[in-house]
């Protein structure tokens, strides 16, 4: 109450501190970098992340792109390759012309060397950068390279993704606001009683999200995906928590009167007592996302929960202050509620319980075996537009080569030519390869090392390794292509047991691998962290089982609806979307059985007690659910990006999902369940044995 007190006393103080700490908020926002590759959070104990680390240590390059050039003459490719060899931090460019003249006939080069580059009128390069893939200065060199090159070139590869993914993402970012704030704004005006309230809400929110992503800076780096999310999930998640301290400021000027600062401070001590217990199922949620071997898990955790936080603390510290001094405008621009009354709807839906029971059951199983077979990708470019500059050059790689991706083995340099030439072969041998591009490729096994070429010397071999560049038609993530790494893998490392498989494919193959295992690691964490916690809220055994599962039940809805529709999801979505709905929406089944609690353990029965429950507690569950489904609803029909769009869909419908589960099954199940809660609940039991 001390605290309460304060923050009325000096709203103010407390109003001008916090608008002040938006200003170090912005330098520290703008200062956060952007991580717009998520390959870059595997795990650094994978070999093909090792792998990665020895090429920039040992070749001095850490990312590769082709470029595919047509109708132009050898000398012409030339001068474009010494233009785009110009361009900062492109370390070298692999074309024929490294390893023969090009005034050698096309016919006298090796069939491995010339099917490799050429391809009727179209030629490839490859491009070699001087880091990694998802670095600064990466991006810029693709995005310089773009200018270099004409229209009739085409750049791919990941890096080219990335450069796309970060292009696209800068114009987006800033609509996925405005647009969450428009939509939120309307569902504010059409569920408070006062025109100016939703504009405190949303500054009080936005100034919540400011602080949460200026704090950012110390982490040093957060995800696109983060970064794309952070607003809106904050929107829809803590808007909860100031639509509670402005109900329960109101309820206290009806006892306190003129007495508006003494109402404030009792309405923060309350608020913050409720919304501390609510919130802490929802940091649950996003903490458990921590526990993901794939640190963009840990990325989104840690920012989503502190931005929790950060709302708890501005929804007691800010948001009264404001509603304070902008107390007479509220009264001024009040009005009826827009939402009519619901008692008739609550009554009819605690009526007819069996009927949900029903619809619970049967639905139940075919709404799990959906969510257990919805379909996931892994491939990244299959997230973005098809008329961006790298989808454009994926495609044109496919159609002239016949190529969709090419990735690395890397080699003991001090293999023998012998060995080396009979495993080129092999690889040769694996379905879907085009070709592979080595040393022995290029001059045979019966030449020796000294007699090479520098220039091809220099870019295949280091101190310690050589590098055999390996074409495949197969495209990434697929599972042609993983059992395609997983045979060359076998395969080198028959020769070399330390040779190391690096590239695009191959890191997307371990993505795969990871995450299967995170999502069932995830899930299970965060379904055991909440049921602990409402476990300890309620004192319960049953209770906590029986909320966790009316949000699993709309988990599973939500999930299954995707399959059944024949639509793929990335794997992103498929990973977070159970702990980000769990996490967000129990605090609608949390209220409600609050309240049924209460009405019970005030002797009132247990039909009636469960009216009162749903029908108090139907308009903040409704206003709870569109505040969610506003925010993320928006974003999910305008983003081009799919990583950022399903994510945001499936919360949308989640919310919804989860609202009506919520104001239908969960009264249903506690009628029928009322005898066992009763029985296995310590407060229920304490009060049988009073009497």
């Amino acid at each position: 109450m001390k605290i309460g007190h304060f923050i009325a006393k000096h709203k103010k103080l407390i109003a001008a501190i916090c608008l002040l700490l938006l200003i170090p908020s912005v330098f520290g926002y703008v200062d956060t970098r952007i991580n717009y590759d998520v390959l870059s959070y595997l795990p650094d104990s994978l070999e093909t992340v090792s792998g990665q680390d020895i090429m920039v240590d040992e070749f001095g390059m850490g990312a590769f792109s082709m470029v595919i050039v047509e109708g132009m003459e050898p000398k012409e490719v030339v001068s474009l390759k010494e233009e785009m060899l110009k361009v900062d931090h492109v370390e070298d460019i692999v074309w024929y012309d490294n390893f023969v003249d090009i005034s050698v006939p096309m016919e006298m080069i090796p069939d491995d060397l010339r099917e490799a580059f050429n391809k009727g009128d179209a030629t490839m390069m490859v491009v070699l950068f001087d880091d990694t893939t998802s670095s600064d200065d990466t991006m810029e060199a693709v995005s310089q390279l773009r200018k270099v090159v004409s229209k009739d070139c085409f750049i791919s590869g990941m890096s080219g993704i990335v450069t796309d993914i970060k292009n696209l993402a800068l114009q987006e970012m800033p609509i996925y606001v405005v647009i969450a704030a428009t939509l939120s704004l309307l569902v504010l005006m059409g569920t408070m009683e006062s025109f100016v309230v939703p504009f405190l809400f949303l500054f009080s929110i936005g100034a919540a999200i400011l602080y949460n992503l200026g704090s950012n800076i110390f982490l040093g780096e957060i995800s696109y995906i983060t970064q794309a999310l952070t607003a809106v999930l904050q929107l829809g998640v803590t808007m909860d928590y100031s639509i509670f301290l402005l109900n329960s400021y109101e309820e206290n000027k009806k006892i306190y009167g003129a007495d508006k600062e003494e109402a404030m401070a009792h309405a923060i001590s309350k608020t913050f007592t409720s919304v501390l217990g609510s919130s802490v199922t929802t940091v649950a949620g996003f903490l458990a996302l921590m526990f993901m071997t794939f640190a963009l898990g840990r990325d989104i955790g840690i920012v989503m929960s502190k931005g929790v936080i950060i709302g708890v603390i501005c929804c007691v510290t800010l948001l009264p202050s404001l509603i304070l001094i902008f107390d007479k405008w509220i009264e001024r621009t009040s009005h009826k509620p827009l939402i009519p009354d619901l008692s008739k709807i609550s009554a009819f839906l605690t009526k007819h319980y069996r009927i949900f029971i029903l619809l619970f059951i049967c639905i139940l199983p075919v709404a799990y075996y959906g969510n257990k077979h919805v379909e996931v990708y892994y491939n990244l470019d299959q997230s973005l537009p098809k008329d961006l500059d790298s989808s454009k050059a994926n495609a044109k790689l496919d159609h002239s080569f016949h190529m969709n991706n090419i990735y690395i083995a890397m080699l003991d340099k001090n293999l023998s030519a012998k060995d080396k030439s009979s495993m080129m072969d092999d690889i040769d041998q694996v379905d879907g390869i085009k070709t592979a591009l080595g040393i022995p490729s290029i001059v045979g096994a019966a030449i020796p090392d000294d007699m090479l070429p520098e220039q091809a010397t220099e870019m295949l071999r280091s101190d310690k390794h050589e590098l055999i560049f390996i074409c495949s038609d197969y495209k990434s993530a697929t599972d042609q292509v993983n059992h395609q790494i997983q045979e060359i893998g076998r395969i080198v490392k028959s020769y070399d047991k330390d040779a190391i498989i690096i590239g695009e494919a191959p890191l997307m193959k371990d993505l795969a691998d990871v995450t299967n295992v995170d999502l069932a690691n995830v899930n299970m964490v965060s379904i055991l962290a909440i049921f602990i916690i409402i476990m300890l809220v309620f004192k319960s055994i049953s209770l906590p089982v029986i909320l966790v599962s009316v949000i699993e039940f709309a988990i599973f809805i939500n999930m299954a609806i995707p399959y059944y529709s024949g639509i793929e999801l990335p794997f992103v979505a498929s990973i977070v979307i159970g702990t980000i709905q769990l996490g967000a929406t129990v605090d609608y089944a949390i209220l409600m059985t609050t309240r049924y609690q209460n009405e019970r353990l005030a002797g009132v029965g247990k039909k009636e007690a469960i009216m009162i429950a749903h029908n108090t507690s139907m308009k903040s569950v409704l206003t709870s659910g569109l505040s969610l489904f506003a925010a993320t609803f928006g974003v999910a029909c305008y983003s081009r990006i799919d990583m950022i769009g399903s994510i945001c869909t499936l919360l949308a419908r989640g919310a919804v999902i989860s609202t009506i589960v919520v104001l239908t099954v969960l009264p249903a199940l506690f009628t029928v369940f009322d005898p066992l809660i009763c029985k296995t609940t310590l407060a229920f039991r304490r009060k049988n044995n009073e009497v």
